[in-house]
């Protein structure tokens, strides 16, 4: 971090100018008309660069932070992940799909009766009837299970190493992971990062460059497989744990919001022990009784899962050599959770309840702050999943970026007054409850809008409207400051730089 503004003893523009009389006196005296002029044109602009230097060193001692913090400098430095081999790749998944679709499970067509209530947890008796399987199905699709395992291919050694973290992008979860990766930068990750796209289509070629810059390289399933077979999108997730070169995987989704650095996880006692880390969602299991039976968990259809916790997989920490076979699956929730069970392999679920956080002042709901699993003790968070208010600056600022202006969900928060949080946005005040957030000795609200003014200031998503609006929010809200450099005042008017009093 730069820190401006606390030097006890700032220098003395009168020793600055004595000295700098003293050597130009030399040199003035003899010269040419021509090296007198230049002489004397020189010495005018070290004299008021002296002075600007001065009041500059001299304001009071008050620490502030630039919006290049010294994190976002690191990031240069950090190596983009090399490309696992493509070829080897493919090769592997196309052997995985032929085993896949030579024991299918039954049957094809899966027909769901919807439960009665979706805000209460369903009665025994309709988790029962949301999923009807004859018994020869039942039967079927357990032994296809179990050819299945069998004959999963066997971990290839060569193909992954090292560590490092894995986000989804494409269509408007690309502005939600401009924010996520600003936010792991902003709070001091220094891990190589891969943005998964669907294809090319999804890319974004101008920002992948970017990202190139700050340790992140962008990947494309397309490259791998047919991605006409990923009928959900939560296929893409575990496709891309599979694709990934990196062996260990911190997996965020697009609209996870780190509030402290991450990096510790792979250091976690529990990780070092497992291979695995999972966080729990909001709700009890609610898995057909059959559900055991077909993964081979019991002989018959069983209740046991009816008291479990249940997976919330915004983030997830997985290494895949101990866990080859563990992550096949639909590739969300508690899918994993059923694979690793499956499987009798070991797995740690974070034993803190997760918090919701509301918007300030309302009973509106912003997202999940999920527990720091290095802390088994207590409650700390590390991670926000915004799972309801989506955080990216176009999404809270743009005006007239929606297709359709009658549409409420393509409008910013500032254009629609249905947004929970449009008054705030108009109003310059805080999203998060600041009392919660220190209760938490947490802060990341500033954070998150200084990731947001480099993507609206800074990057290739830049626009003049968007970076004013956005810098207008953080001075009325935060107390940051947007002077000219003072650096280099002399050459043309300096670059914007922010400031912020702590």
């Amino acid at each position: 971090m730069t820190i401006y503004g606390d030097d006890p003893d700032p220098p003395k523009p009168n020793h600055l100018i004595r000295n700098s009389v003293r050597k130009l006196r030399r040199f003035y005296k003899g010269g040419s008309l021509r090296q007198q002029i230049v002489i004397l044109l020189g010495w005018i602009l070290l004299v008021f660069g002296a002075f600007r230097a001065h009041r500059y060193l001299a304001e009071p001692s008050v620490p502030r932070l630039i919006c290049e913090s010294s994190s976002h400098d690191r990031s240069h430095q950090i190596p983009v992940p090399r490309q696992a081999d493509r070829v080897t790749l493919s090769r592997t998944w196309e052997s995985l799909q032929a085993i896949y679709d030579a024991h299918p499970p039954q049957p094809l067509d899966l027909k769901l009766k919807n439960f009665k209530s979706l805000s209460d947890f369903p009665p025994l008796e309709d988790i029962k009837n949301h999923t009807h399987i004859s018994t020869e199905d039942a039967q079927a699709s357990r032994q296809s299970h179990i050819n299945v395992t069998k004959k999963l291919l066997p971990y290839p050694n060569h193909l992954f190493s090292g560590q490092g973290i894995v986000v989804l992008a494409g269509g408007r979860y690309t502005g939600y992971a401009t924010t996520g990766l600003g936010m792991l930068r902003e709070v001091g990750s220094l891990l190589p990062v891969e943005v998964w796209f669907k294809d090319e289509a999804e890319e974004s070629r101008e920002w992948c460059t970017e990202l190139a810059n700050e340790g992140v390289a962008c990947r494309r399933l397309s490259d791998y497989m047919n991605t006409e077979l990923l009928e959900h999108g939560y296929q893409l997730k575990i496709s891309s744990i599979l694709f990934s070169s990196f062996e260990q995987i911190l997996f965020l989704d697009a609209d996870n919001v780190p509030v402290q650095n991450p990096d510790r996880v792979f250091k976690a006692e529990k990780f070092v022990d497992t291979g695995v880390i999972m966080w729990p969602d909001y709700w009890k299991h609610t898995g057909a009784p059959l559900l055991p039976y077909i993964v081979g968990l019991s002989d018959g259809a069983s209740e046991m899962l009816r008291e479990d916790q249940t997976a919330e997989s915004g983030q997830l920490v997985w290494d895949k050599k101990r866990h080859w076979k563990g992550w096949a699956g639909w590739g969300d929730k508690d899918t994993f959770l059923i694979a690793l069970r499956s499987l009798r392999q070991d797995f740690y679920m974070v034993p803190h309840a997760l918090k919701t956080l509301f918007v300030n002042g309302t009973g509106h709901g912003i997202g999940m702050l999920q527990a720091d699993p290095t802390n088994q003790a207590s409650y700390q968070p590390m991670f926000l999943h915004s799972n309801i208010v989506k955080w990216s600056v176009r999404g809270f600022l743009c005006i007239g970026c929606a297709h359709d202006p009658n549409d409420p969900v393509a409008l910013s928060a500032l254009e629609n007054p249905k947004s929970s949080i449009h008054s705030h946005i108009k109003e310059h005040r805080r999203i998060f409850p600041l009392n919660d957030m220190k209760a938490m000795n947490v802060d990341p609200e500033p954070l998150i809008w200084k990731s947001f003014e480099h993507v609206a200031c800074r990057s290739v998503w830049r626009g003049e409207d968007l970076c004013n609006r956005t810098r207008v929010h953080m001075e009325q809200t935060f107390g940051y400051s947007f002077p000219k450099s003072k650096v280099s005042p002399i050459v043309g008017d300096g670059e914007q730089i922010c400031l912020m009093n702590t």
